[in-house]
């Protein structure tokens, strides 16, 4: 397992290898912890990275392998025409269609996460944006994105440049009547974005169930996602369940 060389930065590699180990690590963890979080929906959902060496490459979950079983090594490496370049697994066609698209018209983005979880798609079946309610939600004031359209699975390339146009230059977006996708600098940002933006679905949904929510100031609500919503706080929210998960399923890292 490689640690960062503080607990509170980011850690830096010496080689490609090295990084490309760190990178399926964590998204080995990201799935273990969707599947504790229940974001498990049959063979739906998807978490990318980017290859450190081949920008044109991302590492992926293999098609039909559960969240919960993944380990590093299971992870299969997909270029940009949909050709497994590495792995004995077939690639979701869906993630292909929008990740390949995403990485493409952002190349700042280091890693992308989208899956059926439950509470993203109630909420993304609304067509609105997220309300800046409490202090986590306000991490994603005007820094998500709507794809305001539902067309069927996404196979389609086209589609995904739709999304990835819907996206922008935001941190996440709703894809109607669909679910929710975020993206990071690390893949502990995207994941954490995921089950922050999540919990954040589930949280409106509950004060508008209950009455009529009172929303936070949008200069404060700016003020606080610089402080919540940053890509060095992302990442650093992300490490306490990294932690745990690799304390309890060792194997994942394999």
């Amino acid at each position: 397992m490689i640690r960062p060389e503080s607990p509170h930065r980011p850690p830096t590699f010496s080689s490609p290898e090295e990084e490309r180990t760190h990178l399926k690590q964590r998204m080995a963890a990201a799935f273990r912890l969707f599947d504790r979080f229940g974001f498990n929906e049959g063979v739906a959902g998807h978490l990318t990275a980017r290859d450190p060496e081949r920008p044109d490459c991302f590492w992926v979950n293999p098609f039909g392998l559960s969240f919960g079983l993944i380990r590093a090594s299971d992870l299969i490496l997909v270029n940009h025409d949909g050709d497994v370049v590495e792995g004995d697994w077939p690639v979701n066609r869906a993630a292909f269609a929008i990740h390949s698209q995403v990485h493409q018209a952002r190349p700042d983005v280091v890693s992308a996460a989208h899956t059926h979880s439950k509470h993203g798609r109630a909420w993304s079946t609304l067509g609105r944006l997220l309300d800046p309610l409490t202090q986590d939600s306000c991490t994603f004031f005007e820094a998500h994105g709507l794809f305001d359209d539902y067309t069927g699975v996404v196979i389609d390339v086209e589609e995904g440049k739709r999304i990835a146009h819907a996206l922008g230059d935001h941190k996440a977006a709703i894809l109607r009547n669909h679910g929710i996708l975020t993206v990071g600098h690390s893949v502990d940002e995207a994941a954490w974005l995921y089950i922050t933006m999540e919990r954040t679905c589930e949280v409106q949904l509950l004060a508008e169930a209950a009455g009529t929510p009172v929303p936070i100031d949008p200069e404060m609500a700016r003020h606080t996602r610089e402080q919540v919503g940053s890509h060095w706080a992302c990442w650093f929210s992300f490490q306490p369940l990294y932690d745990k998960i690799v304390a309890e399923q060792p194997d994942l890292l394999e």
